[in-house]
């Protein structure tokens, strides 16, 4: 069986990369973080890295040049610029792609979410939260059992922590008709009964549109989110462990405190579908 092999970005205010690629290794991909000069080069420094040889790419989160001319623009723009014929090339090949918050804001504006017939355009936006602050706590997720989605394959709901200051998701009605249409819509912001939320505030935190979350694009390839699947990948990381911990001793259960969190599970799927499963 072979090991996938994973390229995490770091560097220019991303922050993530670190436990991104601590859950990779934990789903059994081998994972590097790479730094975004390496890959595009810099005045006077030529690159020295390229896509050649990996299957997995991940935009992680934090605040690339410190979401200056809005969050993910500049990322996007440089990768654009200096990496495009690369990206293509790794999507022709079958490569997976995941954009994690700040990630997930640099896919929509370099154009490959939502993808719409193949088109490199941006369609969607992540705005500014309705709310006015910046939202830092955790979420319930609902996942479309009919989505393309190769990254959230089994799920049906899950809790993930969130952090950001624009993630309301927001499209066109006739763009967000085609992502329902076309099951380019992953997961969904959802209230305690685990039912989407109606765009209710807290359950959906930024009023995104059709409580979206997350999407993907035609292929399930490539897939981006706003909460942070690498902030849980391990049960012992849910703020109510404890809790969880002993009712299941008054079950007669003891947990470990390094079992899988359900954040992992995408990063399980994600080998998985580098490996072919």
């Amino acid at each position: 069986m072979t090991t996938p092999r994973a390229l995490v970005l770091a560097g220019f205010g991303l922050n993530c990369e670190f436990e991104t690629a601590h859950a990779l290794a934990l789903a059994g991909a081998e994972a590097r973080r790479v730094h975004i000069s390496d890959l595009t080069g810099a005045p006077g420094r030529p690159a020295t890295e390229t896509l050649d040889g990996y299957q997995i790419l991940v935009f992680d989160g934090g605040f690339s040049w410190a979401d200056d001319h809005g969050a993910g623009v500049l990322l996007a723009t440089r990768l654009g610029n200096h990496l495009g014929d690369q990206i293509r090339d790794f999507l022709d090949r079958g490569g997976l792609v995941l954009g994690i918050c700040n990630g997930f804001q640099a896919l929509v504006n370099l154009g490959l979410l939502p993808m719409l017939d193949g088109a490199w355009e941006r369609s969607v936006a992540l705005m500014n939260n309705d709310c006015g602050n910046f939202q830092d706590r955790w979420v319930r997720l609902a996942a479309e059992g009919e989505s393309r989605c190769l990254f959230t394959r089994g799920l049906t709901g899950l809790e993930l922590p969130i952090r950001h200051g624009e993630g309301k998701f927001t499209a066109p009605p006739a763009v967000l008709q085609r992502l329902e249409d076309q099951g380019l819509v992953a997961l969904r912001y959802a209230g305690a009964s685990g039912q989407p939320a109606g765009g209710r505030w807290p359950a959906n935190p930024n009023g995104s549109a059709h409580d979206i979350a997350g999407i993907c694009d035609p292929s399930g390839r490539v897939f981006g989110l706003m909460p942070h699947p690498e902030g849980f990948y391990r049960l012992s990381q849910h703020p109510d462990w404890t809790l969880i911990r002993e009712r299941a001793r008054r079950r007669g259960r003891e947990l470990d405190p390094q079992e899988p969190g359900a954040g992992l599970i995408i990063f399980q799927n994600a080998v998985a579908a580098a490996r072919g499963e």
